[in-house]
């Protein structure tokens, strides 16, 4: 495998194309929205975009319910706005990433729409259908993660269909060979039009135990949140029967196959296994599977250096030549300044929390507004639209307080973002983060951003190197990186302390400038570092 292909170590910028930016005045972010800021994204000095779905969908899941996987939703924009965008992208040098939604469709699919008429149509088994139990209840025992029941009734074929999400996001039948090969069909068209890869969510899902076995029941104890909250039935049970089959791995291959046909593109595959670390390894494991993957293990609310440390270790024990990719945010999840700093974390922080993830071994996705320390808005229940949130009121307020429109124009009306009433309400302490700003200051969280992402690339061993952790107390996060020759002692302060490190006899030539962060000092062996600091030297 090439060790320089350009994935490798790559910064990848998701986009939430709902809030990113609305040029039409309906309230939803769209296309040329997207267009319009390609410029701004190239100027963070990533490497690729990574585009949530933007395909023909009733919206249930916004985007994540596909009725139709080779056109774009009206709310969007046409084809034509999406060739456009491709080819600006190129011309700034970055390389497009598209969701692929494959588990599941719409109930509103056209494949669907007749699979539940009869049972020997042509397209009767390209979903999991079963028969009821004797009694009419469900084949089995199996929940869906947005709430109830994994199974809905339909009186035409007098049979249950399998739903891991809503009930309307039907599951496809992956043990159907004519499933397989319309899936691989759909992607090719878009690898056709130009894209440079996807992001392949909840790949883990597509393939069910064929025997319909009930899933075991979870200790309580051994209950924890992964994309969802310990309160759901879902974190009841493991889900060995209707996740990570391992019919799933054959799947990979030929996805692999096809994507092979088309080089320089891309796979990324969401995981959410019992053993989410286990299956990234075996998901990426030689040149035939997936190029990367990552999990929700660094999506969670654990914010200790042992944690991080011990999540990457033990990925890296297993990964063996797979590659990772890391993510302390995205759309599902509370955002990661909130989630692990509170709502009054200091843009130290945040600038801290960015540079740390990407000095980590692997590529990694930032999501949209990371790069101004955006906090987690304050929904209303009245404004939700989450369809998850509105079932686990209040408990978990779901996934909307992550999915705002970016700021772009502190007094403009609605920031800049939309001429209309915004699908979900800006959030006011956003607005002293606005783009605008945020540019016309020096030591922003955004400016900082673009240095630390620039800075980065000037030093393969941060892109592409080895990584071995140092031993130290809370909250200290110490590491080496190593490429070739070349040596690098990474240091962060997670915490709101100054706090100092012996450094036993490491042997430091130099300290890297350049980097922007607030930056620790080394008086002989003792390295200083102030709250949420760094420290980044060449070791001889």
């Amino acid at each position: 495998m090439n060790e320089l292909a350009w994935w490798r170590g790559g910064v990848i910028y998701q986009i939430y194309p709902r809030s990113m930016l609305d040029t039409n005045g309906d309230g939803v972010g769209d296309l040329k929205g997207i267009i319009a800021k390609l410029d701004y994204i190239a100027s963070l000095n990533v490497d690729a975009i990574w585009i949530s779905p933007f395909f023909k969908s009733p919206m249930k899941d916004f985007g994540y319910d596909i009725s139709d996987y080779l056109a774009i939703d009206p709310l969007f924009g046409t084809m034509e706005d999406f060739d456009e965008l491709i080819a600006k992208a190129h011309s700034l040098g970055l390389k497009v990433i598209i969701d692929q939604v494959l588990s599941h469709t719409s109930d509103a699919h056209a494949w669907f729409e007749e699979s539940r008429q009869s049972r020997d149509n042509p397209k009767a088994d390209w979903y999991v259908w079963a028969d009821p139990r004797e009694d009419g209840t469900p084949p089995n025992n199996w929940l869906a993660i947005f709430g109830g029941c994994a199974w809905e009734w339909e009186p035409r074929r007098q049979q249950y269909y399998l739903h891991n999400f809503l009930k309307s996001q039907p599951d496809l039948n992956f043990h159907c060979e004519d499933v397989r090969r319309a899936v691989l069909s759909n992607v090719e068209f878009w690898l056709k039009k130009g894209v440079d890869g996807f992001r392949l969510d909840a790949i883990t899902f597509c393939f069910h135990d064929a025997e319909l076995r009930d899933n075991p029941a979870k200790p309580k104890d051994q209950r924890q949140g992964r994309g969802f909250s310990e309160d759901n039935p879902y974190a009841y049970q493991y889900h060995y029967y209707n996740n990570t089959r391992p019919e799933t791995v054959g799947f990979i291959e030929e996805l692999r196959a096809l994507i092979d046909r088309y080089p320089g593109t891309v796979t990324l595959g969401e995981v959410s296994s019992e053993d989410s670390l286990a299956t990234m390894a075996e998901y990426t494991q030689g040149d035939g599977r997936l190029h990367m993957a990552y999990s929700f293990e660094l999506l969670t609310k654990d914010y200790s250096a042992g944690y991080i440390r011990s999540t990457v270790e033990a990925l890296e024990a297993s990964i063996g030549d797979g590659w990772p990719c890391w993510a302390i945010g995205n759309h599902d999840v509370e955002r990661v300044l909130s989630r692990w700093g509170g709502a009054d974390a200091p843009a130290d922080m945040a600038k801290m929390l960015s540079a740390m993830l990407a000095s980590l071994r692997g590529s990694i996705c930032s999501y949209q507004g990371e790069e101004l320390g955006l906090t987690e808005a304050d929904i209303p229940f009245e404004a939700l639209q989450d369809p998850f949130g509105i079932a686990f009121w209040p408990n978990f307020k779901g996934r909307d307080g992550c999915r705002t429109p970016m700021p772009w124009q502190a007094q403009a009306k609605e920031a800049g973002f939309s001429n209309g009433k915004p699908w979900l309400p800006l959030a006011p302490e956003h607005l002293p983060k606005a783009v605008d700003v945020q540019e016309s200051a020096e030591d922003s969280v955004l400016n900082q951003f673009r240095r630390f992402m620039a800075w980065r690339k000037q030093h393969p061993a941060l892109v592409v190197g080895d990584i071995k952790f140092i031993d130290s107390k809370e909250p200290l996060l110490l590491f080496i990186r190593q490429w070739q020759n070349e040596q690098y002692l990474v240091a962060f302060n997670l915490g709101s302390s100054e706090e100092s490190h012996d450094l036993h006899g490491l042997k430091v030539s130099e300290g890297l400038q350049g980097h922007g962060l607030v930056a620790g000092q080394l008086v002989g062996d003792s390295l200083s570092l102030p709250p949420y600091g760094s420290f980044f030297a060449k070791l001889s």
